[in-house]
């Protein structure tokens, strides 16, 4: 066989290094529609979670009553039958003014509502809610009004949820001739505002009381 020429070996060198620079070329030229490409999905993912949150945002305000209005249900949906709802319990959360109707996880009814106003505790240092924050149980007191004249405010349809009487759910206050306070009414759902108890609208009053089972878990945070 005869041997191959200096000649073909630098021809083949010098095909290699064009081949190399081709090829170079075609991924710098691609890169940056690859770049474009990535980014474009990114910014589609980025947008359809927005979307998504939107419209959950969406899907809770238009079944809440707005404005808020204390003499009706907070949400225009009917409240859940619990004889349906697995692991109910009640969340209450002090600062944003909401109660929770829960099944697990899941918030299945959203309640607007007013707990204890804030001031600074001089034991602990700390700016607290007069509301006991905690896990608690529905207690077997409950009834349909009361009026309270050392603090010159009554309210309708209670139930007890800590120390027998003391702590409740109840409706926006009432006066000694038992007509509802409206000024203190306006504040619910926006504001903390009562002595420790939590107020709620009057229908969402009136279910608490008569749906409540006792023994029903409630957790306050605030």
């Amino acid at each position: 066989m005869k041997p191959k020429s200096s000649r073909f070996y630098l021809s083949l060198a010098i095909a290699v290094i064009i081949c190399g620079a081709f090829l170079i070329y075609r991924v710098t030229k691609q890169s940056p529609a690859s770049t474009t490409t990535q980014a474009q999905i990114t910014e589609k993912n980025q947008a359809t979670k927005a979307t998504t949150a939107k419209k959950t945002t969406n899907s809770e305000s238009t079944t809440m009553q707005t404005p808020i209005d204390w003499q009706k249900s907070s949400e225009t949906k009917p409240y859940p039958d619990l004889d349906q709802v697995n692991d109910f319990w009640v969340k209450v959360d002090l600062k944003k003014n909401r109660t929770y109707l829960m099944s697990g996880d899941k918030v299945i009814y959203t309640m607007y509502s007013s707990g204890g106003s804030y001031h600074h505790d001089e034991e602990t240092g700390k700016y607290e809610s007069y509301t006991p924050t905690g896990t608690f149980y529905i207690e077997p007191e409950r009834g349909d009004s009361f009026y309270n004249a050392s603090l010159n405010e009554g309210a309708n349809n209670w139930v007890s949820f800590k120390d027998h009487g003391i702590y409740l759910f109840h409706s926006v206050p009432t006066d000694a001739s038992g007509n509802y306070n409206v000024k203190e009414a306006k504040k619910l759902g926006k504001k903390a505002a009562s002595h420790g108890c939590i107020r709620l609208s009057v229908p969402d009053s009136k279910w608490m009381s008569e749906n409540l089972k006792t023994g029903t878990k409630v957790v306050i945070n605030g």
